[in-house]
């Protein structure tokens, strides 16, 4: 039966005793039920959630954890969904995954169901990242991808992104058509699986064409000749990104590259960190050790599936500092937008896209180019959404979010790290010439633009109870919106889940903006127990009232 709610988690738990399951299985749900009850509720109170990109979540026994059995019945919605969009075709998938534990595991489970669906299926040598998946859909001209991964999260979740035939993360209405198929796969017995099912193999060809792509974004090949001892420190994090980074780092042109070697190794533990999060400075401190250690003025950190991108450079003083995703980004649309004018690419009919909780000053950069700018709602999806609308009518230069995502070209239809630090490092290449750094060019942005201040709150509500407090904070935020912000009243409210008035799709977030041009936006993630508060501030006195932004919501 399918379980809610309101069904008793115990009578959940002993289902999952019966033959249906695997003997390691069984025995796990026994230790749970002689165990602390809230574990065992919060493992079987609800199905684990095939929310609009998948899944995720955190490992074990259980109808809400990530375990092979919600996986394969997600798979087999999933093929009946493909089966119902694609009908009497020929179809195929890709799946890709990460280092995480279990990830290879997981890849099979869903190859085997895909094959026992009679769909092609094919799946990497080797742990690959998300952006090479998304890369890889439209290369070997599939219907769908799949990414096994749960991203940046601790080491005890994993996940299971879905890519449409397009390169990007599924969106309206595939989304909730899947969402429908997969809630009404309501037990194991309903999936097919072909234990001997064998998918085709990819991994060298597809990299290489891969990394051929990311080769033609190239727009300083001169600057990276002349400064191709550029030093540069360089994790993965335990993970995928060790696969593509360096090899296009040097097939640009850059030869010293330095390793963290103890977090090259490929680890679903993270042994090195408490999380693989390139945004955290304690995930990046032993790159930044090594930038120290060699020289190197430029240290980058990618999250185990390498889609997002951690940066630090040297300020003034010699320091290395960690930039926060708005900075980075702000500095690749300045230095892209630069070097398209400059070499007569800009034509008008170019584009940017940013998310809504994006730091402005990208549309400031933009306004001078007279560059189209797109805000979307938070996610890369929606980036992708707007690059494959207008394939073929306008040209898009780059875009990015503030969760240190980044992507430029139309080959990849998510946020790619690859792509991000062979960037980065070409920018830095190009400001070498006149004897300019990173921080230096931040600095004239600006002088140029005016100053911008971001900061992020994230409150962690976990479990049953934690997610009924953010439904609630939500309400309360609806009923009751601030007066002010930091002192300064507050002048407009944005709804989206309005969209009437949005333009954009319903999405439960609120932004308010104050007289002074603060703006602050709440909003609950759509793939962790958080509910996260991203406040901005502008002008001269911006780190002072982003401070108090944040403890007044804190």
């Amino acid at each position: 039966m399918i379980y809610t709610m309101a069904t008793d988690y115990m009578e959940r738990a002993k289902s999952w005793l019966s033959e249906e399951f695997d003997e390691k299985t069984r025995r796990e749900v026994i230790e749970l039920m002689k165990g602390d009850p809230k574990i065992l509720e919060d493992a079987f109170y609800r199905n684990l959630e095939f929310g609009t990109g998948g899944l995720r979540g955190i490992m074990g026994a259980g109808t809400n954890r990530m375990n092979s059995y919600t996986v394969r019945m997600a798979t087999q919605g999933l093929a009946n969904y493909l089966k119902k969009t694609f009908p009497g075709e020929d179809m195929s998938v890709v799946i890709s995954y990460d280092s995480r534990n279990n990830s290879a595991l997981f890849a099979k489970d869903t190859a085997r169901v895909l094959i026992a669906n009679d769909i092609k299926v094919y799946v990497f040598d080797n742990i690959r990242p998300t952006p090479e998946l998304s890369f890889a859909i439209r290369y070997l001209k599939c219907e769908a991808g799949i990414m096994i991964t749960a991203s940046h999260n601790p080491k005890e979740y994993n996940g299971y992104k879905v890519f449409w035939e397009d390169g990007g993360q599924i969106i309206t209405p595939h989304d909730t058509a899947i969402i429908e198929e997969v809630n009404k796969i309501e037990s194991i017995s309903q999936v097919l699986y072909d234990e001997s099912g064998h998918p085709d193999g990819i991994g060298a060809d597809v990299d290489n064409a891969f990394l051929s792509s990311v080769l033609s974004l190239l727009l300083s090949p001169d600057s990276i000749a002349r400064h191709s001892d550029l030093k540069i420190a360089y994790t993965p994090l335990h993970g995928t990104g060790v696969r593509l980074v360096p090899s296009a780092l040097a097939r640009i042109g850059f030869k010293n590259v330095y390793h963290v070697d103890d977090q090259d190794v490929s680890d679903g533990n993270f042994p090195t960190v408490v999380s693989p999060n390139p945004e955290e400075p304690t995930a990046m401190k032993m790159v930044i050790d090594r930038a120290d250690e060699v020289g190197a003025d430029i240290a980058l950190g990618t999250d185990p599936d390498a889609d997002r991108v951690g940066l630090a450079v040297r300020d003034a003083d010699g320091r290395m500092v960690l930039l926060t995703g708005n900075q980075t980004a702000s500095i690749l649309i300045s230095y892209m937008l630069t070097r398209w004018q400059e070499l007569g690419k800009l034509k008008g009919n170019e584009y940017v896209v940013k998310t809504i909780v994006t730091t402005e000053l990208i549309r400031t950069i933009c306004d001078k180019y007279k560059v189209k700018m797109y805000d979307v709602l938070t996610g890369f999806k929606y980036i992708a959404d707007i690059v494959h609308n207008n394939e073929g009518k306008s040209t898009f230069i780059g875009g990015g979010e503030e969760s240190n995502g980044f992507n430029a070209g139309e080959f990849v239809r998510d946020k790619d790290s690859i792509v991000t630090c062979s960037l980065i490092c070409e920018c830095a290449a190009w400001l070498a010439d006149p004897g300019k750094t990173l921080y230096g060019y931040l600095q004239e942005i600006y002088a140029e633009y005016g100053y911008y201040k971001e900061r992020l709150l994230s409150v962690t509500k976990k479990g049953k109870d934690g997610i009924a407090q953010i439904q609630q904070m939500m309400v309360d935020f609806r009923s009751n919106p601030p007066k002010e912000l930091a002192g300064s009243p507050v002048v407009k409210v944005m709804d989206y889940k309005c969209p009437e008035k949005t333009g954009l799709p319903s999405s439960n977030v609120l932004q308010f903006f104050s007289a002074d041009g603060c703006k602050v936006t709440v909003r609950p993630s759509g793939t962790e127990p958080k509910i996260k508060f991203y406040v901005a501030a502008r002008g001269a006195d911006a780190d002072l009232r982003s401070e108090q932004l944040l403890e007044q919501f804190r």
